[in-house]
């Protein structure tokens, strides 16, 4: 009986588990956080339903109903009746801006084209400007409106500001504000600004806080932290998809509001 105590206390001592180090529970914080902040991400993405779309060759957002594209020039000649037909069962290309004018003379090769053959397909359709902070705002308010014919259905016109050329801030958004006001005056609808994250909150943010914005963002997976107070009305958040009809990359948008805003924003 004595042998069988001794022995017993011995394998109690073996197998006794001392406490961790200070180093060791830090090991297992560190680990805890990582998880947690991994569970967090997943969390943030899934929220807009991020999906692969094999026929696009990208993710989409499908937590969205309104999906499109924005062309030029640069996309060379699109075959339009593949491109209607760009659909799988969860999303198609509902729109597509089409590049018009540049500048104060300068007219997208492609525009004519382009503008007709959406319509032909009846594809809702948009049109923008690039907007030259070299060139009398004037000038280029007249180059836009001697190309671009709206008609009932059509998208907002799009100013599109993505380089400044060295101006100062001051005369940029005096001339960006001069087209926008002609243009809203000549169409009599309001006008939607296209900007990247940084031009957005150097000439945007404080200065045109009532226009409805259009924000590019390739590494985003929402839109949270920008432009809070601001409505923005679209999002372009890849610059590499695919579409039938079309050669090369194409830039994705997504509609960020309900069909219900879409119809008011097209007039149905």
């Amino acid at each position: 009986m004595a042998k069988r105590k001794r022995q017993a206390s011995k394998t109690s001592k073996s197998t006794y588990l001392k406490p961790l180090p200070a180093k060791g529970w830090a090991i297992i914080g560190g680990i805890v956080v990582l998880f947690a902040a991994l569970f967090w991400w997943k969390d943030s993405t899934d929220e807009n339903q991020w999906e692969f779309i094999s026929k696009f060759g990208i993710k989409l957002p499908l937590r969205y109903a309104v999906h499109g594209i924005d062309v030029s020039h640069h996309n060379a000649k699109i075959n339009w009746d593949k491109l209607k037909n760009s659909r799988t069962d969860q999303v198609g290309i509902d729109f597509v801006y089409i590049k018009a004018t540049e500048g104060a003379t300068h007219l997208d090769k492609q525009f004519q084209r382009n503008w007709g053959e959406a319509k032909r397909i009846g594809m809702r359709r948009g049109a923008y400007h690039f907007y030259n902070p070299r060139v009398m705002s004037d000038r280029q308010v007249a180059n836009f409106i001697g190309q671009v014919r709206l008609e009932p259905g059509d998208l907002p016109p799009v100013l599109d500001l993505e380089v400044d050329a060295r101006k100062p801030n001051d005369i940029i958004v005096k001339g960006v504000r001069n087209w926008l006001v002609l243009i809203e005056k000549h169409y009599g609808v309001r006008p939607i600004i296209y900007v990247n994250e940084h031009f957005y909150k150097k000439y945007i943010a404080g200065n045109f806080d009532d226009y409805p914005l259009w924000l590019a963002g390739y590494s985003r997976t929402d839109l949270k932290d920008l432009a809070t107070d601001a409505h923005v009305l679209f999002w372009q958040h890849s610059e590499k998809g695919w579409a039938d009809g079309i050669k090369g990359f194409v830039d994705y948008n997504v509609f960020l509001h309900d069909p219900e805003e879409w119809d008011r924003l097209i007039g149905e």
